[in-house]
């Protein structure tokens, strides 16, 4: 097929890395996306009640090949689960696995191609539309002169501060199942052994208190504690000193606390691969001015082991990361602390 009249053709040679990316933003079933390409990659953009905003950047040098011809900044709107489940069909366990994306088609639909296979060619097409509405931006800007941000990795050896409220009983807790505390409340210090995904599970355990959850960032200690007050209590801080291999970098020089609803901070971890998590290099949360929250995650989009790509210089790209950012506003009630 020629490349006449496409505004953008382009090869990747890890679609599962892709399929991985794009996952970690769908929090829905059914969940509308915003593609935007330019001469720099492909950026997806998803957005729930204008409250939360989630952009997956795949550069440019993420695809074996990227030929991009058209004026401006194409932009078209598309199924965010149908692009996932096509892209799905493509990726083959063990083997390379070669896909052809090219925009727009005959009738304005994005077309998928498998281009490695000598015995079979699977061949895709999603209708696309026009986007009813501009996706905000939300610029976002430090809230003073130091930026207020910290960032959490996996740790052999995890242990948080879990306030935990009286009567409160843990169906399961960081792998503690049946966890009963006494009559008064009291201060635990729970570990989690390799592999844990600090953020995750912490942000799922503060689903119980049903209500939004209060995030508030210190110097004196330096910490973060995450809080749900609705129908209990829970409390979960993440202490800079005792946690360095957990908490790795810290910048904060005054408090600051901010509220958020539930569904919105969950949105931001709860649907990141097992695979992904495996592979994090860090999640790094940083609050704004107005008390925007931005979570960044890295993905490896790394290429398959049975094939390398060298130009003719014989220079080997490095690993390839896609980045994720969410940006989650910060509910609006009487009382809250200000970040000026």
């Amino acid at each position: 097929m020629s490349s006449q009249g496409s505004d953008l053709v382009c090869q990747i040679d890890n679609v599962q890395g892709m399929v991985d990316a794009l996952t970690a933003v769908r929090w829905k079933r059914q969940q509308d996306a915003v593609l935007e390409l330019s001469e720099h990659g492909i950026v997806l953009i998803v957005e729930e009640s204008r409250c939360l905003q989630a952009k997956v950047y795949l550069q440019r040098e993420l695809f074996i090949q990227y030929e991009f011809s058209a004026r401006g900044r194409p932009r078209f709107g598309l199924s965010l689960g149908l692009f996932v489940d096509c892209l799905n069909t493509f990726s083959v366990p063990g083997r390379s696995n070669i896909v052809e994306i090219r925009y727009p088609g005959p009738d304005m639909q994005l077309l998928l191609k498998s281009v490695d296979s000598m015995d079979a060619c699977i061949y895709a097409e999603i209708r696309t539309r026009i986007p009813e509405t501009i996706s905000l931006d939300y610029y976002f800007e430090p809230a003073g002169s130091t930026p207020l941000s910290f960032t959490v990795k996996f740790s052999d050896d995890v242990k948080l501060w879990v306030w935990v409220p009286r009567g409160y009983k843990f169906k399961s807790f960081w792998g503690i199942g049946g966890f009963t505390p006494p009559v008064t409340p009291r201060l635990y210090g729970i570990s989690r052994g390799a592999h844990s995904a600090a953020l995750k599970e912490a942000i799922d355990d503060l689903e119980w208190p049903g209500s939004g959850i209060q995030i508030t960032v210190e110097p004196v200690p330096p910490s973060v504690t995450f809080r749900g007050d609705g129908h209990g209590d829970l409390q979960i801080d993440f202490m800079y000193y005792v946690n360095t291999d957990l908490l790795i970098a810290f910048q904060c020089d005054r408090k600051v606390s901010h509220r958020y609803k539930y569904k919105f901070l969950r949105a931001t971890t709860s649907n990141i691969p097992s695979s992904v998590i495996r592979d994090n290099r860090g999640s790094k949360l940083s609050i704004g001015r107005g008390g925007i929250l931005k979570v960044q995650h890295l993905v490896s989009v790394a290429r398959s082991s049975s094939i390398q790509h060298i130009d003719s210089t014989g220079y080997q790209q490095p690993s390839r990361i896609a980045y994720i950012e969410f940006f989650v506003k910060p509910e609006e009630y009487e009382g809250i602390q200000n970040d000026s």
